[in-house]
Protein backbone atom coordinates (compact mmCIF):
# COMPACT_ATOMS: atom_id res chain seq x y z
CA UNK A 1 0.00 0.00 0.00
CA UNK A 2 2.96 2.34 0.57
CA UNK A 3 6.01 2.57 -0.99
CA UNK A 4 8.55 2.41 1.65
CA UNK A 5 7.77 0.14 4.58
CA UNK A 6 7.18 1.42 7.76
CA UNK A 7 6.06 5.03 5.68
CA UNK A 8 2.76 6.81 6.67
CA UNK A 9 0.92 9.69 5.49
CA UNK A 10 0.96 12.86 8.07
CA UNK A 11 -0.77 11.97 11.27
CA UNK A 12 -1.69 14.36 14.74
CA UNK A 13 -0.53 12.23 17.43
CA UNK A 14 -3.88 10.72 19.47
CA UNK A 15 -2.22 11.66 22.76
CA UNK A 16 -2.85 15.31 22.50
CA UNK A 17 -6.63 14.33 22.90
CA UNK A 18 -5.55 13.57 26.86
CA UNK A 19 -7.15 11.20 28.30
CA UNK A 20 -10.49 10.71 26.44
CA UNK A 21 -11.83 7.93 24.69
CA UNK A 22 -12.39 7.45 21.08
CA UNK A 23 -14.78 8.74 19.93
CA UNK A 24 -13.36 12.38 21.40
CA UNK A 25 -15.67 14.66 22.23
CA UNK A 26 -16.50 17.63 20.56
CA UNK A 27 -13.79 19.58 22.00
CA UNK A 28 -10.94 17.16 21.71
CA UNK A 29 -12.09 17.06 17.50
CA UNK A 30 -11.74 20.66 17.43
CA UNK A 31 -8.76 20.80 18.94
CA UNK A 32 -7.23 18.49 17.03
CA UNK A 33 -8.90 20.03 13.89
CA UNK A 34 -7.04 23.22 14.63
CA UNK A 35 -3.45 21.33 15.36
CA UNK A 36 -4.10 19.80 11.64
CA UNK A 37 -4.73 23.33 10.34
CA UNK A 38 -1.91 25.13 11.94
CA UNK A 39 0.61 22.52 10.88
CA UNK A 40 -0.57 22.46 7.40
CA UNK A 41 -0.23 26.26 7.50
CA UNK A 42 3.36 26.33 8.28
CA UNK A 43 4.53 23.78 6.59
CA UNK A 44 2.69 25.94 2.96
CA UNK A 45 4.40 28.67 4.36
CA UNK A 46 8.08 27.41 4.66
CA UNK A 47 7.23 25.49 1.67
CA UNK A 48 6.37 28.66 -0.58
CA UNK A 49 9.25 30.49 0.92
CA UNK A 50 11.94 28.20 0.11
CA UNK A 51 10.69 27.45 -3.36
CA UNK A 52 11.13 31.15 -4.03
CA UNK A 53 15.08 30.47 -2.00
CA UNK A 54 15.56 27.49 -5.18
CA UNK A 55 14.52 29.69 -7.82
CA UNK A 56 16.69 32.76 -6.82
CA UNK A 57 13.04 34.97 -6.55
CA UNK A 58 15.15 36.01 -2.59
CA UNK A 59 18.61 35.73 -1.21
CA UNK A 60 19.42 33.95 1.75
CA UNK A 61 21.17 34.18 5.05
CA UNK A 62 24.95 34.75 3.43
CA UNK A 63 24.11 34.91 -0.31
CA UNK A 64 25.87 36.92 -2.60
CA UNK A 65 23.18 39.16 -3.58
CA UNK A 66 22.38 39.83 0.08
CA UNK A 67 26.25 41.06 0.41
CA UNK A 68 28.13 38.10 1.06
CA UNK A 69 29.68 35.05 -0.82
CA UNK A 70 28.57 31.64 -0.81
CA UNK A 71 31.68 30.29 -0.88
CA UNK A 72 32.41 32.40 1.75
CA UNK A 73 29.84 31.77 3.88
CA UNK A 74 30.57 28.15 3.89
CA UNK A 75 34.18 28.28 4.54
CA UNK A 76 32.58 30.30 7.88
CA UNK A 77 30.95 27.63 9.05
CA UNK A 78 33.21 24.82 8.61
CA UNK A 79 33.46 23.70 5.05
CA UNK A 80 37.14 23.03 4.07
CA UNK A 81 38.21 24.67 0.24
CA UNK A 82 38.31 20.70 -0.29
CA UNK A 83 35.31 19.86 0.54
CA UNK A 84 33.86 22.59 -1.47
CA UNK A 85 35.32 21.37 -4.58
CA UNK A 86 33.16 18.48 -5.05
CA UNK A 87 30.43 20.08 -4.07
CA UNK A 88 28.69 21.88 -7.71
CA UNK A 89 28.37 25.83 -6.47
CA UNK A 90 24.44 25.62 -7.81
CA UNK A 91 23.75 23.80 -4.84
CA UNK A 92 25.18 26.70 -2.10
CA UNK A 93 22.22 28.57 -1.43
CA UNK A 94 24.01 29.53 1.98
CA UNK A 95 21.57 27.64 3.40
CA UNK A 96 23.28 26.20 6.42
CA UNK A 97 24.48 26.94 9.99
CA UNK A 98 27.62 24.20 10.51
CA UNK A 99 28.95 20.95 8.72
CA UNK A 100 27.25 17.89 9.81
CA UNK A 101 29.34 15.92 7.58
CA UNK A 102 32.67 16.46 9.46
CA UNK A 103 31.63 15.01 12.52
CA UNK A 104 29.34 12.10 10.65
CA UNK A 105 32.37 9.81 10.47
CA UNK A 106 31.13 8.82 6.87
CA UNK A 107 32.74 5.80 5.77
CA UNK A 108 32.98 3.73 1.98
CA UNK A 109 29.63 2.05 1.23
CA UNK A 110 27.44 3.62 3.98
CA UNK A 111 23.90 4.86 3.65
CA UNK A 112 23.36 8.30 4.21
CA UNK A 113 20.11 10.24 4.86
CA UNK A 114 20.08 13.94 4.59
CA UNK A 115 17.01 15.35 5.79
CA UNK A 116 15.66 18.79 4.22
CA UNK A 117 18.44 18.24 1.75
CA UNK A 118 17.87 21.73 -0.38
CA UNK A 119 19.87 22.02 -3.79
CA UNK A 120 21.94 18.76 -2.55
CA UNK A 121 24.62 20.99 -1.05
CA UNK A 122 25.63 17.95 1.64
CA UNK A 123 24.50 15.25 -0.13
CA UNK A 124 26.70 15.96 -2.73
CA UNK A 125 29.49 15.80 -0.01
CA UNK A 126 28.15 12.50 1.17
CA UNK A 127 28.26 11.06 -1.50
CA UNK A 128 31.95 11.35 -2.20
CA UNK A 129 32.85 10.53 1.24
CA UNK A 130 30.81 7.13 0.96
CA UNK A 131 32.13 6.64 -2.58
CA UNK A 132 30.39 4.82 -5.68
CA UNK A 133 29.59 1.76 -3.21
CA UNK A 134 27.66 3.93 -1.21
CA UNK A 135 24.24 5.50 -1.72
CA UNK A 136 23.31 9.25 -0.27
CA UNK A 137 19.29 10.05 -0.18
CA UNK A 138 18.14 13.64 0.28
CA UNK A 139 14.93 14.49 1.33
CA UNK A 140 12.98 17.87 1.07
CA UNK A 141 9.33 19.12 1.13
CA UNK A 142 9.97 21.92 -1.21
CA UNK A 143 9.25 20.66 -5.19
CA UNK A 144 11.85 23.42 -6.50
CA UNK A 145 14.72 22.28 -4.33
CA UNK A 146 14.14 18.68 -5.46
CA UNK A 147 14.10 19.68 -8.91
CA UNK A 148 17.41 21.69 -8.90
CA UNK A 149 18.82 19.13 -6.56
CA UNK A 150 18.21 16.80 -9.38
CA UNK A 151 19.22 18.72 -12.26
CA UNK A 152 22.20 19.24 -10.03
CA UNK A 153 23.21 15.41 -9.86
CA UNK A 154 22.41 14.78 -13.45
CA UNK A 155 24.49 17.52 -14.99
CA UNK A 156 27.48 17.00 -12.69
CA UNK A 157 26.84 12.93 -13.09
CA UNK A 158 26.82 11.92 -9.81
CA UNK A 159 25.09 8.48 -9.55
CA UNK A 160 25.48 7.52 -6.26
CA UNK A 161 22.84 9.89 -4.65
CA UNK A 162 18.50 10.18 -5.17
CA UNK A 163 16.52 13.05 -4.07
CA UNK A 164 12.82 12.11 -2.45
CA UNK A 165 10.15 14.68 -2.62
CA UNK A 166 8.89 14.07 1.47
CA UNK A 167 8.55 15.79 4.73
CA UNK A 168 10.55 15.14 7.97
CA UNK A 169 8.15 14.22 10.11
CA UNK A 170 6.64 11.70 7.56
CA UNK A 171 10.43 10.06 5.60
CA UNK A 172 9.84 8.32 2.43
CA UNK A 173 12.64 5.85 3.46
CA UNK A 174 12.00 2.50 4.62
CA UNK A 175 12.59 0.90 8.16
CA UNK A 176 16.48 0.44 9.66
CA UNK A 177 17.78 0.94 6.08
CA UNK A 178 19.60 4.14 6.89
CA UNK A 179 23.47 4.45 8.47
CA UNK A 180 23.93 7.92 8.89
CA UNK A 181 21.22 11.06 9.19
CA UNK A 182 22.60 14.54 8.61
CA UNK A 183 20.42 17.73 8.77
CA UNK A 184 21.57 21.16 8.29
CA UNK A 185 19.23 24.54 9.83
CA UNK A 186 16.32 22.39 8.98
CA UNK A 187 14.83 20.44 12.21
CA UNK A 188 14.09 23.96 13.87
CA UNK A 189 11.60 24.50 11.08
CA UNK A 190 9.39 21.40 11.75
CA UNK A 191 6.42 22.24 13.74
CA UNK A 192 6.37 18.40 15.14
CA UNK A 193 9.82 18.19 16.16
CA UNK A 194 9.31 14.90 18.19
CA UNK A 195 7.70 13.44 14.66
CA UNK A 196 10.71 14.13 13.16
CA UNK A 197 12.98 12.20 15.68
CA UNK A 198 10.64 9.22 15.89
CA UNK A 199 11.20 9.33 11.75
CA UNK A 200 14.29 9.59 12.61
CA UNK A 201 14.62 6.47 14.66
CA UNK A 202 12.46 4.61 12.59
CA UNK A 203 14.84 4.98 9.54
CA UNK A 204 17.66 4.17 11.30
CA UNK A 205 19.65 0.62 11.49
CA UNK A 206 20.77 -0.51 14.86
CA UNK A 207 23.84 1.08 15.75
CA UNK A 208 23.01 3.75 13.18
CA UNK A 209 23.70 7.60 14.12
CA UNK A 210 23.02 10.69 13.34
CA UNK A 211 24.95 14.54 12.76
CA UNK A 212 22.81 17.61 13.29
CA UNK A 213 23.80 21.10 12.48
CA UNK A 214 20.91 23.25 13.87
CA UNK A 215 20.14 26.09 15.95
CA UNK A 216 18.58 25.89 19.70
CA UNK A 217 17.88 28.62 22.10
CA UNK A 218 19.41 29.03 25.03
CA UNK A 219 16.64 30.35 26.49
CA UNK A 220 12.93 30.94 25.71
CA UNK A 221 12.63 34.00 22.95
CA UNK A 222 10.48 36.98 24.68
CA UNK A 223 6.98 36.70 24.19
CA UNK A 224 7.09 39.60 21.10
CA UNK A 225 9.77 37.53 19.44
CA UNK A 226 7.57 34.22 19.88
CA UNK A 227 4.96 36.47 18.20
CA UNK A 228 5.85 37.58 15.25
CA UNK A 229 7.46 34.16 14.27
CA UNK A 230 4.04 32.38 14.89
CA UNK A 231 2.60 35.43 12.52
CA UNK A 232 4.73 34.45 9.54
CA UNK A 233 5.32 30.73 9.62
CA UNK A 234 1.93 29.96 11.60
CA UNK A 235 2.44 27.81 14.20
CA UNK A 236 6.62 26.78 13.24
CA UNK A 237 8.19 28.68 16.57
CA UNK A 238 11.66 28.05 15.22
CA UNK A 239 14.01 26.54 17.38
CA UNK A 240 13.29 24.54 20.69
CA UNK A 241 15.70 25.18 23.95
CA UNK A 242 18.50 22.84 24.28
CA UNK A 243 17.04 21.24 27.42
CA UNK A 244 14.03 20.66 25.43
CA UNK A 245 15.40 19.56 22.41
CA UNK A 246 17.61 16.81 24.29
CA UNK A 247 14.40 15.38 25.83
CA UNK A 248 12.47 14.96 22.52
CA UNK A 249 15.67 13.74 21.38
CA UNK A 250 16.10 11.27 23.72
CA UNK A 251 12.00 9.98 23.94
CA UNK A 252 12.36 8.97 20.45
CA UNK A 253 14.64 6.83 21.47
CA UNK A 254 18.25 7.65 20.71
CA UNK A 255 20.96 6.94 22.77
CA UNK A 256 24.23 8.85 23.90
CA UNK A 257 22.23 12.11 22.90
CA UNK A 258 24.90 14.78 22.69
CA UNK A 259 24.15 18.41 22.10
CA UNK A 260 27.19 20.92 21.61
CA UNK A 261 27.00 24.54 21.26
CA UNK A 262 29.20 25.78 18.52
CA UNK A 263 29.00 29.70 18.68
CA UNK A 264 26.42 31.91 18.13
CA UNK A 265 23.81 31.34 15.01
CA UNK A 266 25.10 31.22 11.82
CA UNK A 267 22.14 30.73 10.13
CA UNK A 268 20.95 34.07 10.97
CA UNK A 269 23.23 36.56 9.76
CA UNK A 270 22.00 40.32 10.36
CA UNK A 271 21.27 40.95 6.87
CA UNK A 272 19.23 37.60 6.53
CA UNK A 273 16.59 36.99 4.20
CA UNK A 274 16.24 33.33 5.49
CA UNK A 275 12.19 33.32 6.63
CA UNK A 276 12.60 32.66 10.00
CA UNK A 277 15.68 34.02 10.74
CA UNK A 278 14.24 37.35 9.08
CA UNK A 279 11.20 37.67 11.48
CA UNK A 280 13.39 36.77 14.51
CA UNK A 281 15.49 39.90 13.80
CA UNK A 282 12.50 41.87 12.91
CA UNK A 283 10.92 41.50 15.98
CA UNK A 284 13.89 42.16 18.40
CA UNK A 285 14.46 45.64 19.63
CA UNK A 286 17.57 47.58 18.80
CA UNK A 287 18.81 46.81 22.42
CA UNK A 288 18.20 43.24 22.41
CA UNK A 289 20.95 40.58 20.96
CA UNK A 290 20.20 37.47 19.32
CA UNK A 291 22.85 35.97 20.51
CA UNK A 292 21.68 35.88 24.25
CA UNK A 293 18.84 33.60 22.73
CA UNK A 294 19.74 31.94 19.72
CA UNK A 295 22.85 29.58 19.81
CA UNK A 296 24.33 26.88 16.53
CA UNK A 297 24.39 23.57 17.97
CA UNK A 298 25.82 20.14 16.97
CA UNK A 299 23.83 17.19 17.65
CA UNK A 300 25.13 13.42 18.07
CA UNK A 301 23.63 10.26 19.00
CA UNK A 302 23.08 6.75 18.17
CA UNK A 303 20.08 4.13 17.84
Amino acid sequence: MFPWPGYRPTEVATELAGVCLHPLPLCGRRRLQELKMDIEKAKKIVREAYGKLAEGQECCCGDSSCGTDTTDFARSIGYTDEELQVIPDEANLALSCGNPTAFADLGSGEVVLDLGSGAGFDCFLAAAKVGSDGHVIGVDMTPEMVRKARINAKKHRIDNVEFRLGEIENIPVADNSVDVIVSNCVINLSADKPKVFREIYRVLKPGGRIAVSDIALLKELPAKTRESIEAYVGCVGGASTVDALQKTIEAAGLQNVKISIKGTSACIGFDTKDPVGRAILDSFDKSESLDDYVASVLIEGFK
